[in-house]
């Protein structure tokens, strides 16, 4: 199975050099499952033909706004809509979850609460699951077609799953604590204070569930898959 990374932002150049970029983040990820894989900087404005070019999609993060005036955001938006009535499964990532929600008719903001940063626990059907959170944009309404799976008291939508078939998530699995740590030392007192910086990274974890929303995610692609060569 063909797993087409659309990659909607640019991670920090440091952040890069030590450790990769978005593609190669879910590359790891999701190694061991049989899955290939192609690349497409959309954020760059470079797109796949077709939908059908990939037997699933999968959208990056981003550190642009789903909602900012920027020409790969309407492109990527009818993208994921096409993606959806040719019912080829697309999952999304942090920004990718935002753009997901946005395009099939729900709303993204920049959030009044602030940022979430750090290891959050995530209420993900009764499980309690910690991942990396790395984000001020939220979701605030959700489409009418989704259903919500993971929340916070912070964060309501924070994975939805829909019907198209579609998933997606606000944290970043992606992220080792090693990566989530640097990003968050890289971008104090700039994006959020020294202080929020510092609370953050004295949550960090050694481990979190990464390996357990790699297996949603594996499993997720793989029955939208069988489901459609039926």
């Amino acid at each position: 199975m063909k797993i087409g990374i659309l990659q909607a932002g640019h991670l920090p150049p440091d952040l890069v050099k030590a450790h990769c970029d978005y593609p190669e983040m879910y590359m790891q990820l999701l190694d061991g499952y049989a899955f290939d894989f192609d690349s497409y900087l959309v954020v760059d404005g470079e797109f796949p033909a077709s939908v059908h070019e990939a037997d699933g999609w999968l959208i990056s993060g981003s550190r642009h706004g789903a909602y900012e005036d920027l020409p790969f955001i309407p492109t990527l938006e009818a993208f994921i809509r096409d993606a959806y009535k040719a019912q080829v499964p697309v999952v999304g990532i942090c920004f990718g979850h935002q753009i997901m929600a946005k395009a099939l008719g729900g709303k993204v903001e920049k959030f009044s609460g602030g940022w979430d940063l750090g290891h959050t626990d995530y209420d993900f059907d009764g499980r309690k699951v910690t991942l990396g959170a790395f984000h001020q944009d939220q979701v605030v309404e959700a489409p009418q077609d989704a259903e919500i799976i993971a929340s916070t008291d912070f964060c309501k939508f924070a994975g939805l799953a829909y019907s198209g078939p579609a998933l997606s998530f606000q944290p970043h699995p992606e992220y080792t604590p090693a990566i989530l740590e640097d990003l968050i030392r890289l971008r104090a007192g700039q994006s959020f204070t020294q202080e929020q910086a510092k609370q953050a990274l004295n949550g960090l974890k050694d481990e979190d569930d990464t390996k357990r929303m790699a297996d949603e995610i594996a499993t997720f692609f793989k029955k939208a898959h069988a489901a459609k060569a039926v």
